[in-house]
């Protein structure tokens, strides 16, 4: 029977930091898992831009995250991360927002300590944010959901970056005392320098967020930090941002190209990474895998195509995930 590995399983297993892409909806998330990623992070803001067409200044709601984290979840072969910003509101809304996702199937819930939207730097008090770190853990308990204590806290500014680092590592104890399983992320630490400066203090396990690159003298870009960097600091996990502007790059490109010529041409004869020729991407997502599925159930041999068309084969080289693990 078709399983998959819970996120702390994955954690403990790995010897080293690994990247985490950030998706926001079940076809990016499917193209993560395809690539070999075992771990996705529901980015926040660009959840907000995919299901609102806004950017993330607070329209998402629970409601909103609950119907997104559970579609993506549960067509996904691999653990989810939800970014749940401030839990929605004070402690009990905290506590219901973890025990909402939890059973949505986020695999984890990653709770910041900002106290403004428009001044992510603007932290609340530390008694404020650790009660709701608490109602977070009483809301998770039971579940295989685990907490990411998340501090906005300014690295550039020593007494900030020190509180906050404080206020993870102080979240990661009381995680221990109530027999869960905490992670901490600084979301503006961006340097290996600063990561260094974060697990002086904090001596659990990390996150390091957003990983970006710089251009070198050679003109190329390489990245500021890496896994290999990472790794004896505690970190367990480093987010990245890549796939929808992966995606929006690649539907200006065809979109800019097809405009022009009034066709579609550029986009049969324009593959690069599947070899697919052709305006769909259907074969993606393994359509003939769902009907042999169904095959078992009948005792038939129905195939899938579109409105009579035969659809491509999945693409080679690339993870294949059990159908059984995506329904």
């Amino acid at each position: 029977m078709a399983s998959k590995k819970t996120l702390r399983q994955i954690l403990d297993e790995s010897k080293e930091c690994f990247l985490v892409p950030c998706v926001y909806d079940c076809a990016s998330n499917h193209a993560v898992e395809m690539c070999g990623f075992p771990v996705s992070l529901l980015s926040g803001g660009e959840v907000s831009i995919s299901l609102n067409g806004v950017i993330d200044y607070g329209f998402t709601n629970l409601t909103d995250l609950e119907r997104v984290v559970s579609r993506v979840s549960q067509t996904s072969s691999i653990p989810l991360i939800a970014d749940i910003e401030d839990g929605f509101g004070g402690p009990l809304a905290v506590y219901r927002a973890a025990k909402i996702l939890s059973a949505a199937g986020a695999a984890a819930i990653q709770l910041e300590d900002s106290a403004d939207m428009e001044e992510s730097t603007k932290i609340l008090p530390r008694a404020q944010y650790i009660a709701k770190v608490r109602a977070a853990l009483e809301g998770l308990q039971g579940t295989n959901c685990l907490l990411i204590a998340r501090s906005n806290a300014d690295p550039s500014d020593p007494e900030q970056m020190r509180e906050g680092c404080e206020r993870l590592q102080e979240a990661i104890e009381i995680g221990a005392k109530m027999g869960q399983y905490v992670l901490a992320m600084m979301v503006l630490v961006g340097s290996l320098e600063q990561a260094k400066e974060m697990a002086k203090i904090v001596t659990g396990p990390k996150i390091y967020a957003d990983v970006r690159a710089y251009k070198g003298e050679d003109g190329h870009y390489h990245p500021t930090v890496t896994m290999e960097e990472l790794t004896p600091l505690g970190f367990k996990m480093c987010s990245s941002h890549y796939t929808m502007k992966a995606a929006m790059e690649g539907m200006l490109e065809h979109g800019l190209v097809n405009y022009k010529t009034q066709s579609v041409a550029y986009s049969f004869e324009n593959a690069p990474a599947s070899g697919i020729e052709s305006f769909s991407c259907s074969g993606m997502f393994d359509p003939q895998a769902y009907l042999a599925l169904e095959n078992t159930f009948t005792k038939g041999n129905k195939e899938y195509t579109i409105v009579g068309h035969q659809v491509e084969d999945y693409p080679e080289g690339f993870a294949r995930p059990d159908i059984k693990e995506r329904l």
